[in-house]
């Protein structure tokens, strides 16, 4: 059975990808930078995933330091990629 996969089902896997990954990338930046650095890599790293950080903080524990914050940031992204390609195979495998 040669099932083709639309493109459109791939797009939000790979913008969640390449969310993932840039929290993780900022979270290595961290050791390396500080956090009122003026390197406009770490600056961009920051300007990326602030948004994310700023949906996951409500459903993290306060007591969550913001290093620790961008690994499960990440974490949860990667949920997000299982749950959507687990949909889309079987929304695939039912057409």
């Amino acid at each position: 059975m040669d099932v083709q996969v639309p493109l459109i089902a791939l797009i939000p896997n790979y913008v969640l990808a390449a969310l993932m990954y840039t929290l993780l990338g900022r979270f290595i930046l961290s050791f390396m930078f500080p956090p009122d650095s003026r390197n406009y890599i770490f600056r961009a790293f920051v300007r990326l995933t602030d948004p994310v950080l700023a949906l996951v903080r409500p459903i993290t524990p306060a007591a969550v330091p913001h290093l620790v914050l961008l690994v499960f940031a990440a974490i949860w992204i990667l949920v997000a990629r299982i749950v959507l390609t687990v949909a889309t195979a079987s929304a695939i495998q039912a057409a």
